[in-house]
């Protein structure tokens, strides 16, 4: 298999840190709207929703898409591999964990949000189906969060390599 030049290596890493930025800073973003933001009003309720929804559709999705696609083509076209480390084995465990579990949870929980908030105002808040969607976020959106914080920590530290062979007597 052909690998990427050192310059193209550096872009590749460019364009996966970009990625990363996005994905972890919207997930941080989200998480912590759903914490610190208290609507006191039904437009405010939809409005913050409504800016929840916009975080996932434009920054966390094409980040954790971003983030696949990248770390294929270093898996691909570089000399990390695909398991060649076991802390690149578990970024690729997390992120399509990430992605997985994103696209047909976490996703369909924050979208169901900005609808019924529009429709029903603070009332929403007393709907069973938006006070579930509301708790799932709440938990798993924010392990999802710290999962990603930790796949971005793998990065730098590199844990798990190989121990060096011990010294002959």
């Amino acid at each position: 298999m052909k690998t990427l030049t050192p310059n193209g290596q550096k872009w590749l890493k460019c364009a996966h840190l970009f990625f990363a930025a996005l994905w972890v800073g919207g997930a941080v973003t989200v998480v912590l709207m759903n914490f610190f933001l208290h609507a006191q009003e039904g437009q405010a309720l939809y409005g913050t929703n409504l800016a929840k929804k916009f975080v996932d559709d434009l920054i966390i999705i094409p980040g954790a898409m971003g983030c696949l696609l990248t770390g294929l083509l270093y898996s691909l076209f570089t000399q990390w591999g695909w398991v060649k480390h076991r802390w690149i084995a578990v970024k690729w465990v997390i992120n399509l964990f990430g992605v997985i579990f994103g696209t047909f949870w976490l996703g369909p929980w924050l979208n169901s949000l900005p609808e019924i908030s529009r429709t029903q105002g603070l009332a929403a808040l007393g709907n069973g189906a938006y006070q579930h969607s509301q708790d799932m976020l709440a938990v798993w959106g924010t392990a999802q969060m710290l999962t990603i914080v930790f796949a971005a920590l793998l990065s730098v530290w590199k844990p798990w390599r190989a121990k060096a062979p011990a010294p002959q007597d």
